[in-house]
């Protein structure tokens, strides 16, 4: 039998908060605990602390601070770009363009809007989860008022063409949004190379705290905002500021600033050893997502003949975790709509596990993966029924 260790493998979910993050939060709890919109001393505290922060999440992407806008999360950062975009440009056209693959946070707005009187047209992806330029810039009309699309994918860790898609979009003069959630601060980013108007971020993602995410806004870009009441956020985002989130969110972008060609570096080593270490030891297994053009960190195979959460429940019992897919799905019972686009069986989209690397893993953490995986997929394919049909 083998021993227990404890291996974290679903950074893409979430990553635990970095001490050094939660070092500077703490005295925004308590000691200064001012609204950062009050004008006296505690308030101004609060507010330099914020403006802290947005310069360091601004250094990230290459963006200028007052670029930056703060929500809680990606979700309600991805809401605010394609419903703001769309509602403000309602009078010019509405039409926007996303792809098939997108998180739900973008489709389902999207599904929404179709419901209030908007058109959307879902660009397919090839069989890496990769989108054509060229199938953007045939889908755009004079109607066409947002393009939004992902950078880094969330369930196969594919790296899309963002910077031939946004010149695109520059070309036609429509507003670009990239919901670049799992790829800041593991991929680098500038977001005039990108040429996109708007560009979502999640501190959780990358060793900072839950419920606080941002915005990027270019200048001169309009939207509606989606939550009114104060002018807070440039009249973007009203609501009291969280502001020691914000202050870890900082911290962490320029953490992960500082770190990311050599963390890059680190986990792309070992995310390849787990790829041929999995391919090479069981049989019928499938690499999904581009096998190059991927995020450093990420791996998801699907396993013939076996469903993804019964290898789920089985890795759980021997000390690692890992995922399905996307978190935010992990209680459907459905297929992956991600893999299904691909053009995966729904037998192999079934069957897919993503595990997703992350600053704590090791060599011997994916040593351990790799004697402990292979004896479960050989029990449940014996178990099987798929397999002896």
């Amino acid at each position: 039998m083998h021993g227990i260790r404890r291996v974290y493998l679903d950074h893409s979910a979430t990553t635990p908060v970095r001490a050094e993050v939660m070092s500077v939060m703490m005295p925004y709890f308590a000691g200064h605990f001012g609204n950062a919109s009050s004008v006296h001393r505690w308030g101004r505290e609060a507010r330099a602390a914020m403006d802290d922060a947005r310069e360091k999440v601004a250094a990230l992407i290459g963006a200028e601070p007052q670029e930056i806008i703060f929500t809680s999360g990606g979700t309600e950062a991805d809401n605010l770009a394609i419903r703001g975009t769309a509602w403000n440009k309602r009078l010019k056209g509405n039409h926007l363009i996303t792809s098939a693959v997108e998180h739900h946070a973008v489709l389902h707005t999207c599904e929404t809007l179709e419901k209030e009187g908007f058109e959307v047209t879902y660009l397919p992806v090839d069989k890496h989860g990769m989108i054509d330029p060229a199938d953007v810039q045939k889908s755009i009309r004079k109607e066409t008022v947002l393009i939004t699309l992902i950078h880094g994918h969330n369930e196969v860790g594919t790296v899309e063409p963002v910077n031939e898609i946004g010149a695109v979009a520059r070309d036609h003069g429509v507003t670009f949004h990239v919901d670049a959630v799992q790829s800041a601060g593991k991929v680098p980013i500038e977001v005039s190379d990108m040429n996109v108007d708007l560009l979502t971020m999640s501190s959780h993602k990358m060793y900072g705290p839950k419920g606080v995410g941002a915005l990027y806004v270019r200048k001169g870009t309009r939207l509606n905002p989606q939550a009114t009441g104060g002018s807070h956020e440039r009249n973007l985002r009203a609501g009291t500021e969280n502001v020691p989130g914000i202050v870890g969110f900082g911290e962490a972008c320029k953490l992960a600033s500082e770190e990311l060609p050599a963390e890059s570096a680190r986990l792309t080593i070992l995310r390849d050893r787990l790829i041929e270490g999995i391919l090479g030891s069981i049989p019928d297994t499938v690499l999904n997502g581009h096998p190059t053009i991927r995020l450093p960190n990420h791996v998801n195979i699907s396993f013939r003949f076996i469903e993804g959460e019964a290898i789920l429940l089985n890795l759980d019992l021997m000390g690692i975790g890992a995922s399905s897919g996307s978190a935010c799905t992990s209680g459907s019972l459905e297929p992956s709509h991600v893999l299904l686009a691909m053009g995966l069986p729904h037998e192999l989209a079934h069957g897919s596990l993503r595990m997703t690397l992350g600053a704590s893993n090791t060599e011997e953490d994916i040593d351990y993966v790799l004697s402990v995986l292979p004896p479960i997929v050989s029990k449940l394919r014996d178990m099987s029924v798929f397999r002896h049909e």
